[in-house]
């Protein structure tokens, strides 16, 4: 287990670093820096400019998108790690988990950020999908990225496999969660 904790703002520098050098060497360079508390807290922030959005829907809406933040986060990262670790995968949960936190959480804010703007007027609302469609696709462009790195598979397929296993169970969870709360 990775017992180094690194601060805010070495968080926000290894994500521009991870962001503007999109290739596996920074974010190998950076996978050991951080733990899943560390990975948790940079998330929490993502969290909480999401709830403070998240208040135009009022309470319930600022509680579930806090919520879902994590739940969201907890649930690809976890499943990148077991199946990433049943194709031959060597990294810890924390490398996977700090790894992802390093474009998850900028990206996060940025589309919601982006989108709440965007929603304000009639114009705006038609860009809202392709903005969502460019965070998404870089999502997965960094989390392919971030799998080879912090699970240390260089397979394609293998990698595949893990990011598609990630995707149907947080999409599945997330819509379980959903259905219990609504």
């Amino acid at each position: 287990m990775n017992t180094s904790t690194a601060s805010l703002s070495e968080m926000f520098n290894s994500s521009i670093a991870v962001l503007t050098k999109p290739s596996v060497a920074p974010v190998e360079m950076y996978e050991r820096r951080g733990t899943l508390q560390t990975a948790l807290i940079y998330v929490a922030i993502a969290a909480v400019v999401g709830a403070v959005i998240g208040l135009l829907g009022g309470i319930a809406g600022a509680v579930g998108s806090f919520v879902s933040v994590f739940i969201t986060f907890l649930l690809f990262t976890g499943t990148t790690y077991y199946v990433g670790k049943s194709q031959g995968g060597t990294g810890t949960f924390d490398e996977v988990a700090y790894t992802f936190s390093l474009f998850w959480v900028p990206l996060s804010l940025a589309s919601t950020v982006i989108i709440t703007i965007l929603a304000i007027t009639i114009v705006g609302l038609c860009l809202v999908p392709f903005v969502a469609l460019a965070v998404l696709v870089a999502q997965v462009y960094f989390a392919y990225l971030a799998v080879q790195s912090s699970m240390n598979l260089v397979d394609r397929n293998k990698v595949l496999i893990t990011l598609a296993a990630a995707a149907v169970v947080t999409f599945l969870g997330n819509y379980l969660i959903t259905s219990i709360i609504t």
